[in-house]
């Protein structure tokens, strides 16, 4: 079965363009054209990875992202944006997107991006599947990819539960931002600076008692982060 691609993307030659090239690379590949129709293709449809645009008429791809979020949509996200401002990027990861590109941008570089969130989503930590790992009050079943926070579920974007996973299996060594992003993202962190730390930020807004004075996600100054069981 090809693996299902949504784009929402409301300029027609961009998204004729990328349903093209997605197609040549064997995808299915469905376009919506606001963020409304995004919304509702992406629960009926159930695509392996969504293409978002941040401007949509309608609704927005922050709004969209956030609707599909609080509803259990799981998928990997790609952010599309003009904007060249750090704080709309760092939004838009923080309403649950998995990465972003900034327009304009190479099309070799976009594919190389759904390729490697799909390979996130569809393989990672096959190895250690039916492990159960445990720090804090905090519980990760492998098998189920969920997490536990003194028996309550944590709502977590795929992102966010891999690279949680990746500081796990590091059994509290440092681990780099460069590793991070090689590791969870598939790609140097050249490409996306601020993609790690984003996420950080939110696992322990969602895990930790105090998100300002963590003490199981840590930062080790000029060198990475690693997690304190």
């Amino acid at each position: 079965m090809k693996p299902r691609v949504l784009i929402v993307e409301d300029n027609p030659d961009l998204a004729f363009g990328l349903r093209n090239n997605l197609e040549i690379e064997g995808y299915d590949v469905a376009v919506s054209e606001d963020g409304p129709n995004g919304v509702e293709r992406a629960r009926e449809w159930k695509p392996d990875v969504m293409i978002l645009d941040l401007m949509l008429p309608g609704m927005d791809g922050y709004t969209v992202l956030r609707t599909l979020r609080d509803s259990g949509f799981t998928a990997p996200v790609l952010m599309l944006t003009a904007r060249g401002e750090e704080a709309d990027k760092v939004k838009g990861l923080r309403s649950g997107a998995d990465d972003y590109v900034t327009k304009p941008f190479g099309v070799l570089e976009l594919l190389a991006r759904v390729e490697a969130l799909l390979r996130r989503a569809t393989g990672a930590n096959a190895g250690r599947a039916g492990a159960i790992n445990v720090f804090g009050r905090i519980a990760i079943d492998r098998a189920a990819r969920t997490v536990t926070r003194s028996g309550a579920a944590v709502a977590l974007a795929p992102m966010e539960y891999d690279l949680l996973v990746a500081l796990v299996d590091r059994d509290g060594a440092v681990v780099s931002r460069v590793d991070l992003m090689r590791h969870v993202w598939g790609y140097d962190a050249s490409i996306v600076s601020r993609t790690v730390d984003t996420h950080v930020v939110e696992l322990r807004r969602k895990l930790e008692d105090d998100p300002s004075s963590p003490k199981h996600i840590l930062t080790v100054r000029k060198a990475g982060y690693r997690l304190q069981p």
